[in-house]
């Protein structure tokens, strides 16, 4: 409801200032309350409230983050953030939508940066390069920026106190050691996808967990990649580096893919001619050959094999080894001091080269039950079950999607919640990618699983997802949501994720009697309520 200024109090904030009806009133109130003004006090100008805004109530910001879209092309986004200050472009900048792998939610992420707190600009795992590279210019333009307007009316703020050091296992920046116990694969023989069920034990860890939180995993490098890297530079695996070898440094501590703009820097400065000019348009984020997309380290130093920087240099050049994150698959009520993932084995071939995934190849058949990894418990950001153990949740998770979704199912089994659980699982054949599927059956038989809706894409001579199957039994999915239904969605953020989104809305315009405009205000104030919670990527 908007809110004009109260009759007698005094207008600070000019209604041509770039400010809501509520945020007026209150900074009006507020300053008037503040240094005590009368009628003769002249009001600020749009661009002196901007500056009071911006330490008030956050830069302006809206709350609503309209840029921040992680399916939205970067430059995209960008426009969408002009004239907004610059740690809310840093926002905009950032791929995915509070994924937590930096260690914060993208909000604090830029306000760390902005005041200078964060020194590293490229913890943005999902945003990659490009992310990195804006942030970098971003930050350039913050040092070039003028002092914001500020009010000798009112006082400067006390420092606040660094926040105390965490836990073990709390946060990526202090983990804790966890052990792995096995893994079983849980897609069948003849189907296009490797996908495993990972187990930990966290009692030696001392952790714990709550379902919808993500699981941080420092994994190390694979060996062979490690020792053709070492043969590409010339060197001996035993070279010291910091303290260590070189095959200790390039296995746990630096990031082999992509490769980044210091390196293409590094090798500009030590080569010449044409080799020179190439490296130095990489590391500006130019293409010349059109291959720049493909280029992890190894493939870097292939593509100058004349190259053989010194190995301390180099490692100096390269990215710090980013954690993994995962969506938990398992409830600790369930099963204490025990974690489980869902993991699909990333593996595809570039030219001749076989390319592996860090983290999932890692856990798939690198680390050896019985033995310990670095870890962490990232909490979530708005993704978790219901207060009220009664109210019915909606879960729509294809593929590796259902992992959070296994972890709410379980925990409510435990709690004895009696809430109805509907989900709805999809993959490509059901002969092969029916993940859990004695679980789910039992879960189905017992009555904890309400509703068991199934879609397989390649089964048919047509595709077939989980939002054709979700228009196809609409009228019911609306009736839950008019019982109050909370709905989540886990998986792929750029397809699935919006071709839900957008059959809910067909599915509210067609029962719920509503124009396409108000089923998608409908399915936008769900959001707003916590009641269309997301987990994507």
């Amino acid at each position: 409801m908007n809110q004009r200024t109260p009759p007698g109090q005094i207008e600070i904030i000019p209604e041509t200032a770039p400010f809501s009806q509520e945020q007026r009133s209150w900074l009006n109130g507020f300053f008037a309350g503040l240094v005590s003004l009368d009628n003769a006090v002249t009001p600020l100008s749009p661009e002196q409230g901007a500056a009071v805004m911006k330490g008030a109530a956050g830069d302006g910001d809206d709350g609503e983050a309209p840029w921040h879209d992680q399916t939205m092309p970067i430059a995209e986004r960008m426009k969408l953030a002009e004239g907004r200050p610059i740690r809310r472009k840093m926002m905009a900048a950032m791929a995915q939508q509070d994924c937590g792998q930096c260690g914060y939610n993208c909000h604090d992420y830029s306000e760390a940066i902005a005041d200078k707190s964060e020194a590293r600009l490229n913890l943005c795992v999902p945003g990659g390069k490009e992310t990195a590279r804006m942030l970098k210019a971003l930050y350039e333009d913050l040092e070039k920026a003028p002092a914001a307007v500020s009010s000798p009316a009112i006082a400067p703020t006390a420092p606040v106190a660094a926040a105390p050091a965490t836990e073990p296992g709390r946060s990526r920046d202090n983990p804790a050691k966890a052990l792995f116990l096995s893994r079983r694969q849980v897609t069948k023989p003849g189907s296009e996808k490797e996908t495993w069920h990972i187990e930990f034990d966290l009692e030696q860890a001392g952790l714990d967990y709550v379902v919808g939180d993500s699981f941080g995993v420092f994994a190390a490098n694979d060996l062979g990649l490690v020792d053709q890297i070492i043969a590409m530079l010339g060197a001996s695996h035993t070279t010291e580096v910091n303290g260590k070898t070189l095959r200790e440094v390039l296995l746990n501590d630096v990031s082999l893919s992509p490769a980044p703009d210091t390196l293409f820097e590094l090798i500009s400065f030590v080569t010449g001619g044409a080799q020179r000019e190439k490296a130095r348009a990489l590391a500006s984020g130019d293409d010349p050959d059109g291959d720049a997309a493909n280029l992890d380290v190894l493939a870097a130093l292939q593509k100058f094999s004349g190259v053989r920087p010194h190995p301390e240099a180099f490692i100096e050049a390269l990215e710090p080894l980013q954690p993994r994150l995962y969506s938990i698959s398992s409830s600790h009520n369930a099963t204490p001091g025990k974690l489980s993932l869902t993991v699909d084995t990333v593996r595809y071939v570039i030219g001749k080269r076989k390319r592996l995934g860090l983290a999932s190849t890692f856990l798939a058949e690198r680390i050896k039950p019985g033995e310990q990894l670095s870890v962490y418990v990232q909490k979530a950001h708005g993704f978790g079950l219901p207060q009220d153990p009664n109210t019915p949740i909606i879960m729509i998770g294809p593929g590796t999607g259902i992992a959070p979704f296994r972890a709410f199912l379980h925990d409510r089994q435990a709690t004895k919640a009696p809430g109805r659980n509907w989900l709805f699982f999809g993959h490509q054949r059901s002969a092969y990618d029916f993940f859990y599927s004695d679980e789910l059956n039992a879960m189905k038989a017992s009555g904890l699983l309400t509703r068991l809706s199934l879609a397989w894409s390649r089964d048919g001579t047509e595709k077939f997802y989980v939002q054709d199957r979700m228009r196809e039994v609409g009228r019911e999915l609306w009736n839950w949501l008019a019982d109050g239904a909370h709905v989540y969605v886990c998986g792929d953020a750029k397809r699935m994720a919006k071709d839900v989104e957008r059959a809910l809305v067909d599915i509210t315009a067609q029962f719920g009697a509503r124009s396409t405009d108000e089923a998608i205000a409908f399915v936008a104030d769900l959001k707003k309520k916590g009641r269309y919670q997301q987990d994507v990527y």
